[in-house]
């Protein structure tokens, strides 16, 4: 019966033409005042309500940076805990200021609302393109909610902004690493207008991933799944991504079920990552159900996927079987190509051996004798088929990493 399942898994792996490919892969607001403020005994309240009005920034539906100073609020107890609530609803960066011109079209662009005039919409991409630090992005969540309040009372425009300045806002939030504004950006209810959109998630999750950060990637899906947005091919890329350069296993294994569940239709680029990662850890078995996921797609392997079946059949002792899949490889890959299975086959021998064992947590010396032997036997078996293998086993014999 293993006899028979072992034929059927290779001839799987080889049954198809194998062709290599070279790819690796908020508004601010201050609490509402409760009832409870009737209570109280107000000698001037409507020198208090002009406070109020100051505090919130509102006239005619427009909302205006807070600029008053503390001292303006007045000493009374009740001004000052709605003073605390506004000045603590945003972090800000001590000591950084707007850039000149993102200050400039700010201001142009908020008399234009005031004057009761829809700014030009090239006002808008030029503010957006010139963001170059967090208190850029401030003003620009700042007049984005103003052209909103004025489309929305003014002009009766109740429909949002297009994806494609929701786009734009979180590309420049990533490009300045403000992400907690970019977050905001994703969500379907905002009162900036803005149109989320999975393109616009991906911008945070480049960042997340240049920055090799799973817990802002954990955030930011938790935010996908909150707003509806779905799922991409090109989301899964990214997340597989950052799973295997934070050697995140565990986080791989549960949004590939995600992604499968969802109905993604993963790339290849993807299937390489996840099964040079379960190369990585030695882990067969799962390797073998990601080929299966892999076959039932795309019939032609990548160098990346068909190297991970080659390792696969060395982790179960079957080096002739490791060499029959390199062997089919070449065979199919163009000549421009072919230089890749020397780079591939040295990896398998001088880092691969060493980075498995490093993921095992018994029998390791078992293991490192046995990748030693299987290793040299499948290179061996390679050389009697014909093909012509430059990986230098001496680094495999010199690694301490797996004593022998």
């Amino acid at each position: 019966m293993q006899v028979t399942s072992n034929a059927r898994r290779l001839s799987r792996v080889l049954r198809s033409p194998i062709f290599l490919h070279s790819e690796r892969f908020l508004a601010y607001g201050v609490e509402k005042l409760e009832d409870s403020f009737s209570s109280c005994q107000w000698r001037n309240q409507r020198s208090f309500s002009v406070h109020i009005s100051k505090i919130s920034g509102t006239v005619h539906g427009i909302c205006f940076p807070l600029t008053a100073r503390a001292s303006h609020l007045g000493h009374h107890p009740m001004c000052s805990m709605v003073a605390r609530a506004y000045f603590s609803s945003e972090a800000t960066t001590i000591g950084e200021v707007p850039t000149e011109v993102v200050k400039d079209l700010y201001d142009k662009m908020l008399k234009s609302v005031e004057a009761q005039t829809m700014p030009p919409n090239a006002w808008s991409w030029s503010l957006i393109e010139n963001c170059a630090n967090r208190e850029d992005i401030n003003l620009l969540f700042q007049i984005l909610q103003n052209l909103r309040r004025f489309r929305l009372s003014n002009l009766r425009i109740h429909s949002n902004f297009n994806s494609n300045l929701c786009r734009s806002v979180t590309e420049a939030c990533a490009r300045v690493g403000a992400i907690d504004f970019g977050k905001k950006a994703l969500w379907k209810h905002n009162v900036y207008g803005l149109t989320p959109s999975i393109g616009s998630a991906h911008y945070l999750l480049f960042y997340a991933k240049k920055h090799n950060d799973a817990k802002l990637m954990v955030e930011i899906m938790k935010l996908l799944k909150k707003n509806d947005l779905p799922l991409q091919p090109g989301t899964a890329d990214i997340v597989f991504s950052i799973c295997f350069n934070t050697d995140n296993w565990q986080l791989i294994s549960k949004y590939s079920k995600k992604f499968i569940k969802a109905g993604v239709k993963l790339r290849r680029t993807t299937f390489d990552i996840w099964m040079e990662f379960a190369a990585k850890i030695g882990d067969t078995e799962s390797i073998w159900q990601i080929e299966k996921l892999r076959s039932n797609l795309m019939k032609q392997h990548t160098l990346a996927s068909g190297i991970s079946c080659a390792k696969g059949f060395l982790l179960e002792h079957k080096p002739e079987s490791a060499a029959a899949i390199i062997q089919v490889l070449n065979q199919n890959l163009p000549d421009a190509k072919r230089p890749g299975i020397a780079i591939e086959l040295q990896k398998l021998v001088s880092e691969w051996p060493s980075e498995v064992i490093k993921h095992q947590q018994k029998d390791k010396k078992a293991l490192a004798c046995s990748l030693k032997s299987d290793i040299a036997a499948m290179v061996s078996g390679l050389s009697n088929m014909g093909l012509e293998v430059s990986a230098n086993l001496e680094a495999l014999t010199r690694q301490e990493a797996i004593p022998c």
